[in-house]
């Protein structure tokens, strides 16, 4: 872990920009639910300290900093996109139009949006796609909070409604007990039908 943190240069910032967006996605893999994207745009005077990776950082840590975040950033928005829109679309281009609706929703337009990863959806502003963006940019740390936070509370209420299926423990992700509980209840509307579980469950791959 420690040799991998040496790999990662810190990320220059381009030169020019006055306004830059971060641009994260949660929740490309799993069965079930949206794909949740979210865009922040921080203030350069208003810093906030212990921004990393939502995966890295523990539940508690994400929500105290969630408040903080929407408090300080000059604007922040969160894009989605449903189940269907994933089976429709696939999920890679699925996750670029959520992209595209959370840069949509800023308040601010920014004239740069850092988009995690290693590619970009197509944008009204310059766009720049940063691998491991979520430990080397701010932006896109903060981004990847907030969209962690918000799918995991939709998880959680989902599990309110399906107790059966687990999920506030897996999140929908592809466990062996979210197979178990599909084996035994089959799948429910909010499943991604496109996905090889979720069509074997149905007997249509």
């Amino acid at each position: 872990m420690a040799k991998d943190k040496q790999e990662l240069p810190p990320f220059e910032y381009p030169q020019g920009y006055q306004l830059v967006a971060g641009v994260d996605e949660v929740g490309r893999g799993p069965l079930v639910g949206d794909v949740v994207t979210a865009a922040v745009i921080l203030d350069p005077n208003n810093p906030i300290e212990g921004l990393n990776d939502s995966k890295k950082l523990s539940e508690k840590k994400r929500l105290a900093l969630l408040p903080e975040i929407k408090e300080k950033a000059l604007a922040w928005s969160v894009g989605r996109c449903s189940p269907e829109e994933i089976d429709k679309l696939n999920i890679l281009q699925a996750t670029m139009v959520a992209m595209q609706r959370a840069i949509e929703g800023l308040s601010v337009q920014p004239d740069l949006a850092l988009i995690d990863g290693n590619r970009c959806p197509q944008l009204p502003m310059d766009s720049q796609a940063v691998v491991k963006g979520d430990l080397r940019v701010a932006e896109i740390s903060a981004a990847s909070i907030i969209a962690k936070v918000v799918r995991d509370h939709e998880m959680e209420e989902l599990d309110k409604v399906h107790p059966e299926f687990g999920f506030a423990k897996h999140k929908g992700y592809p466990t062996k007990a979210h197979f178990e509980a599909i084996e035994k209840h089959g799948v429910i509307e909010q499943h991604r039908k496109s996905f090889k579980p979720v069509k074997r469950a149905l007997g249509i791959e």
